[in-house]
């Protein structure tokens, strides 16, 4: 059986570990607006792939790219960040 102390410790983290979650930035927690440019973006990375075209690319693959030139503060752009500074669009 669970002494005070332990059950008091429990519930505390509890309590952490609710609050982390609530502090989460999820897809669901964007703005509509965000989402619906996220999705979009998807949706021509997917017709992309299928078609076989080279442009545009996903955030990954732009990142891979500017990781072999050492492009400098990479991991801070955002996909159309780094497209620009790779000079991809």
């Amino acid at each position: 059986m669970a002494t005070t102390k332990q059950r008091k410790a429990a519930r505390r983290n509890v309590r952490k570990a609710i609050s982390a979650a609530k502090r989460k930035k999820t897809i669901a927690r964007m703005p509509k607006r965000t989402r619906t440019a996220l999705g979009k973006q998807g949706a021509a990375v997917r017709q992309r792939k299928r078609n076989g075209a080279s442009t545009p690319k996903t955030r990954k693959e732009l990142y891979k790219k500017a990781k072999k030139r050492n492009l400098p503060r990479r991991s801070k752009m955002g996909r159309d960040e780094l497209a620009r500074a790779l000079g991809e669009r």
